[in-house]
């Protein structure tokens, strides 16, 4: 698989013509994290770009979410988050035009902690008795859990029953909340929620409830190495990746 990688970029790089070797800022949400930390590496070595990372939630007023990143005026040649934030940071000119490349599709899954009961969530009528059960309910601030509380809770009919034992998790994975006993079920991207330790992943939402969520790339407005940076994102949606990508718990896009 890395020999299939460092060919793929190999090729990328004949096409885009010499870049010389540079510093790269990157910011990235949750959702395509662990994706990106084992691909970078490899990038880092063939090219010699060293990649800096900054890490945040695609939507949300949190210090360390994309939007507020960017509002600060922190340096992102790249920028990977839910598509429909990017659009929005193109519209407000903090992303530039013309630059989105999706990457991914990527689904909500749900966790209890390693050890506890699994309650079952595979079907809709499941899910709402293993909710309803749950003493207490975690979903994360970005995209999946927006959907999980503005959307989710209302389609089963739940909202107002469980609006006290939920809580909105900020600059923290879900996953580590559950981890350690802070809520007894969870909702995150399931890429978000593979790494943690500590946990039991229980799988996807139903069908019928699931939203998928792309996730894309785009060059900051002021990026100043777009060389560099465009072809970062061409190595990360690259045929070659998709192994890894899926690995992760996401559906590549090419």
């Amino acid at each position: 698989m890395t020999r299939r990688l460092a060919l793929a970029l190999l090729a990328l790089l004949l096409v885009a013509g010499p870049v010389r070797a540079d510093e790269i800022h990157v910011m990235t949400s949750g959702a395509f994290t662990e994706a990106f930390l084992q691909l970078v590496p490899l990038f880092e070595k063939q090219t010699g770009h060293k990649v800096v990372t900054a890490f945040g939630a695609s939507l949300g007023n949190a210090p360390d979410s994309i939007p507020m990143r960017l509002q600060r005026g922190e340096p992102a040649d790249v920028v990977i988050l839910a598509a429909a934030a990017l659009d929005d940071l193109i519209a407000q000119g903090t992303v530039a035009r013309g630059s989105r490349v999706d990457l991914v599709r990527s689904s909500i899954g749900v966790a209890v902690r390693a050890g506890a009961p699994k309650p079952d969530v595979g079907t809709v009528a499941a899910l709402t008795k293993a909710l309803l059960d749950a003493k207490s309910i975690a979903y994360s601030a970005s995209a999946s859990g927006v959907y999980v509380s503005t959307e989710l809770f209302q389609r089963l009919g739940i909202a107002e029953t469980v609006k006290s034992k939920s809580t909105r998790i900020e600059s923290e994975r879900v996953g580590a909340v559950i981890a350690r006993g802070g809520a007894e079920i969870g909702f995150q991207q399931i890429s978000e929620l593979l790494p943690i330790a500590g946990i039991t992943y229980l799988g996807p939402l139903p069908a019928e409830v699931q939203r998928v969520t792309v996730f894309s790339a785009g060059l900051g407005a002021k990026a100043r190495n777009a060389a560099a940076a465009r072809a970062l994102i061409a190595f990360l949606r690259a045929p070659a990746a998709a192994q890894t990508v899926t690995k992760t718990g996401l559906e590549p896009i090419h």
